[in-house]
């Protein structure tokens, strides 16, 4: 995945997580408001006059729309703090000798801490301490010494809360910010030394293993042609083995070109040889001698490239090991499309003196099993499995690689 497609996740995971959160903030601050209404609803009702008259109903009724305006938007916490503060001392007449400070005030006062910033939070807050103050004054406080102190508590001390709240989410959104950059520039960073390792990696396959595969293919050419003019009769097996080497190199060359191309360019198997290619590459097998039956088991389905790509290299390299372990008579291999997986099976015959381990290894007199593992690595990395071993009494060897075909069908 290219750095752009994870920006672009990150920023749809983003938005979506901001959404939630705003959602539950929305949740959050009905519940709130819905509890100061009840609270104070039933504060009145139960501590103010015996008989409410029409005056008393009205202020019971600002007092559930300044309450009802808690779950507002946070933009009008101001207003919602100026109306509680207006509140109190009318209620302070109405309940005398009793706390006039509603639960509503304080929620207002906090918010107001929270939200506001600027000379609006200042304003916002001497309004407040006012309003409690007056309050006090009018329920029969007179301590200076007490009104300090309960207006610090039901005015001052609210606001100042919201402020450290909102202070310290404003600090954990800049630790975080402070995370994703040194997230981001380490991914960064091990993209260039990926990079770095990738182009090392084309410099030396460019050097040594180029130089080598166009040695060998210059070398095959000339003994071969050297064949041909010493001799008026018809190629014989060593020219036509010598051609065979020949396409090889070439082949490898090629092989390797693209190699590189994608080492250099990064991550895009656009070029890379498919199960389109199987054809020939049997038939360069079948000139080396080794006659090679292929079969194709349904009807083709789409695959992926990326898939399409590792299933003509696991077909490499059964031909090699074919080649390598096997008695060099006959391989046969099978292709079948079944659904949306991809299965691909080839089986020849154990040369004498191969050296079995058990199914799923083999281990030659000439090598190790790095091919086999090497198979089973790329289906697993695409999702599917890989098995190989002796059949038959130990007479053949078959291996199988069994991968999704990746489109998503």
């Amino acid at each position: 995945m290219t750095s752009s497609a994870l920006d672009v996740g990150r920023a749809l995971a983003h938005r979506v997580f901001g959404r939630e959160v705003e959602q539950s903030l929305a949740r959050q601050s009905f519940l709130v408001a819905a509890v100061c209404l009840v609270t104070d609803a039933v504060s009145f009702a139960t501590r103010g006059p015996e008989s409410i008259g029409v005056l008393d109903g009205l202020l019971l009724l600002g007092l559930v729309a300044a309450d009802a305006a808690l779950a507002s938007s946070p933009r009008y916490s101001g207003w919602v703090a100026l109306a509680h503060a207006a509140l109190v001392p009318v209620l302070a007449v109405v309940l005398p000798g009793r706390s006039a400070i509603t639960a509503g005030f304080l929620v207002s006062a906090y918010r107001a801490g929270a939200w506001l910033r600027g000379w609006s939070a200042a304003l916002t807050l001497a309004v407040l301490a006012l309003g409690a103050l007056t309050s006090m004054l009018i329920g029969g406080s007179t301590a200076p010494f007490a009104l300090l102190t309960l207006v610090t508590a039901n005015s001052v001390l609210p606001w100042l809360v919201g402020r450290y709240t909102t202070a310290r989410k404003a600090h954990v959104d800049e630790l975080r910010r402070q995370r994703e950059d040194a997230l981001r520039d380490a991914e960064a960073e091990v993209g260039k030394a990926v990079a770095r390792e990738r182009e090392t990696i084309a410099n030396d396959l460019h050097d040594v293993i180029s130089h080598h595969v166009s040695a060998i293919g210059v070398h095959a050419a000339a003994a071969r042609l050297n064949l041909v003019d010493r001799s008026s009769a018809e190629p014989g097996p060593v020219n036509t083995s010598l051609a065979a080497v020949e396409a090889s190199s070439r082949a490898a060359m090629v092989d390797l070109r693209r190699l590189l191309d994608l080492l250099h360019q990064g991550d895009d198997s656009e070029g890379q040889p498919g199960l389109g290619k199987l054809q020939e590459l049997f038939d360069g097998v079948r000139s080396s001698g080794l006659r090679v039956a292929f079969a194709v088991y349904n009807d083709p389905c789409p695959i992926a490239r990326s898939v399409d790509t590792a299933l003509y290299r696991v077909a490499q390299e059964m031909m090699t090991n074919a080649l390598r372990h096997g008695d060099g008579t006959a391989v046969r291999v099978e292709l079948e499309y079944g659904g949306d997986r991809v299965t691909l099976t080839s089986r020849n015959r154990i040369a004498s003196g191969t050296v079995l381990a058990g199914r799923g290894s083999l281990i030659a007199h000439q090598g190790s099993s790095r091919g086999l593992r090497g198979m089973a690595q790329r289906a697993e990395m695409a999702g599917g499995s890989a098995t190989c071993g002796p059949v038959e009494d130990g007479q053949f060897w078959e291996t199988t690689v069994t991968m999704p075909t990746g489109t998503g069908s």
